[in-house]
């Protein structure tokens, strides 16, 4: 089973991209971020076209999350974290899957930092780590996945130097999402390469991408019951050099199916 998060950076500019890339890696399912669309915008029909099954929560202009998966529908359980019922982003969905809970997010990126974006992301984190408790709580197979907007230790950014006051970087940030990890999480890609700079994110200027000047922000975390199954991670970096790319690659893990717990896990059950 394979398990997908992209963050698309505009869906109406980069639908050709994501076709493509469904097509040639045909992920079982993918977490897709920035949608940058409203809801009635988002193109469900060419993705349906394509033999996936969509839910989306878009938002005009900014932000927009979707689980797809091949082949089925996801069933839905919800979107937006609780806490906060002021918060009008576009940036939480969660679906069951092939009786796998997929959660799908887009953390808030935060700066400038210090101030109120920056708040606001450390208050949705905070959010997030009551939902991953919840979550963790079932004892369900699931996957959080997305863009983070972390960059979790300095092996995952080019010259850390530079991101010292960054809200993707400052010691606030990271141990906020080290106390998610701590709950139970497995950050997949790390786990299986602990000691390589693997990067998710370049920048469109000055070259980032063709000097390998990147960050690792897109994650995909196990809980504890599926963490057995993994057996393959990376990144589709070779999407991020095409013409009119998002900033973002795709990033995936494999899991093998006679590892994942045959529970069968229904909508109603998480709550």
């Amino acid at each position: 089973m394979r398990i997908a998060t992209f963050n698309i950076n505009g869906i109406g500019a980069r639908l050709p991209a994501l076709l493509q890339w469904l097509e040639e890696a045909q992920p079982d399912v993918a977490c897709l971020q920035e949608l940058k669309a409203p809801q009635e915008k988002f193109p469900a029909a060419a993705i349906e076209a394509a033999g996936y099954g969509v839910i989306w929560h878009g938002q005009k202009s900014w932000n927009g999350v979707a689980i797809l998966a091949r082949g089925t529908q996801p069933v839905e359980v919800g979107r937006g974290l609780a806490g906060d019922p002021t918060d009008e982003q576009s940036r939480y969905i969660e679906a069951v899957v092939n009786d796998v809970v997929i959660a799908g997010l887009y953390l808030p990126n935060g700066n400038p930092a210090p101030g109120p974006k920056f708040d606001y992301k450390l208050s949705w984190m905070e959010r997030l780590i009551l939902r991953g408790e919840q979550l963790l709580a079932t004892g369900a197979p699931v996957v959080m996945a997305g863009d983070f907007n972390v960059i979790p230790t300095d092996l995952d950014v080019y010259k850390p130097e530079r991101w010292l006051d960054d809200a993707l970087f400052r010691p606030e940030t990271r141990e906020a999402f080290e106390r998610l990890l701590a709950q139970g999480w497995t950050d997949s890609l790390r786990t299986l390469y602990p000691g390589e700079k693997i990067y998710t994110f370049w920048d469109y200027f000055r070259n980032a991408f063709g000097r390998d000047a990147g960050i690792r922000i897109d994650h995909l975390l196990l809980s504890p019951s599926l963490a057995p199954a993994l057996k393959a991670a990376g990144v589709d970096r070779d999407v991020r050099g095409r013409e009119k790319p998002s900033d973002h690659a795709p990033t995936w893990i494999e899991l093998d199916p006679k590892k994942i717990p045959k529970a069968t896990v229904k909508a109603g059950q998480v709550p």
